[in-house]
């Protein structure tokens, strides 16, 4: 069944890294909208789109649709998904889902209420490393996690123009307030943040937590990094294992190994010596380490009614609940 979308948002993330996988999940664009009419004049050159439109108001109109997708901004996100929810279509949006807790908990309301799904963009989920580390936590072997350390940095020149760092919340640190406790299995218990700025715009933040499963853990977070370097990494720590993800796609499993210096003997054994994986960038056309392909086969799944673990609306709710208590520290 391919699902006829209508889609909101035609800007460079909408183009380049969502609209594009659309077809290879069974999805059409029928509609489009955007209030800068030049970007929604070549999507929909590129994907052959008559219908366009301005108003998101008009394209939820639009007949014969089957779901609406959108990635444009924090108060549109909120507005359009209750909009269209209200019109029986399934929705499908970037992160974050709202400008605020409460605007999350509306959508959540109005899903329910329309007995319809909306899948958030939360695709670090599904990039290359944390899909791996994640299938490795679900072995038996591997037990509880005990505790998580991370990075996620990115520049100042990305968020110009928002010195309140608005942006960098709820497009950026966003991700990772969804990211730690889905590897821990476990909502945050106690949280606490340290911070650094060394001049307007440049922040770096520590934030510190428990989770009420026990485990411990760090994230840092900031705007005082290059995004021409490699700036995210994830420590995953259990009972002598360890999973480390480096830049999305380097993955290694640590184990107990025995020593091995004063062994003549010594060799390399798969079910105790450290095991790695890193993508073959040679071969990587095929290849989604950045998640968005899984997301949406996923989102595609669930809006044509099937049952996948995709990250839904409710766990929107949840990233938004504890970003805001991170900002309320850092505010403190």
């Amino acid at each position: 069944m391919t699902l006829k979308i209508g889609w909101i948002g035609c800007g460079r993330h909408a183009r380049q890294m969502l609209l594009p996988r659309l077809p290879d999940h069974g999805i059409r664009l029928a509609a489009l909208c955007d209030s800068d009419r030049v970007a929604m004049a070549t999507t929909a050159h590129a994907y052959g789109v008559v219908d366009c439109y301005s108003d998101f108001r008009d394209l939820l109109r639009h007949p014969g649709l089957d779901a609406i997708g959108m990635a444009v901004g924090a108060e549109i996100h909120h507005a359009a998904a209750i909009a269209a929810l209200e019109r029986g279509l399934p929705v499908f949006m970037e992160k974050p889902p709202a400008a605020t807790a409460a605007g999350a908990r509306d959508v959540a309301e109005a899903a329910r209420k329309a007995r319809k799904p909306v899948i958030v963009g939360f695709m670090k989920r599904y990039s290359s490393g944390n899909r791996i580390a994640m299938n490795l936590l679900k072995k038996a072997d591997f037990g509880p996690v005990l505790g998580i350390t991370g990075s996620y940095l990115t520049a100042p020149t990305y968020f110009e123009g928002e010195p309140d760092y608005t942006g960098f919340f709820l497009h950026h640190c966003v991700h990772y307030m969804d990211l730690v406790p889905w590897f821990a299995s476990s909502e945050f218990a106690e949280m606490s943040v340290r911070k650094v700025s060394p001049a307007p715009g440049r922040l770096l933040l520590h934030l510190g937590f428990t989770t009420k499963a026990g485990a411990i853990g760090n994230i840092v977070m900031g705007t005082v990094q290059s995004r021409g370097t490699p700036m995210e990494e994830i420590r995953i720590m259990g009972d002598h294992k360890r999973i480390e993800v480096d830049n999305i796609v380097n993955v290694e499993l640590h184990r107990d190994p025995p020593f091995k210096a004063d062994d003549p003997a010594a060799t390399l054994d798969d079910t105790v010596d450290t095991l790695t994986w890193q993508p073959n960038f040679t071969a990587a056309a095929n290849e989604d380490h950045k998640g968005y392909s899984g997301l949406l086969a996923d989102a595609a799944a669930v809006l044509r009614g099937e049952n996948r673990d995709a990250p839904d609306i409710e766990d929107g709710v949840l990233a938004m609940e504890r970003l805001e208590r991170m900002i309320s520290l850092i505010g403190a």
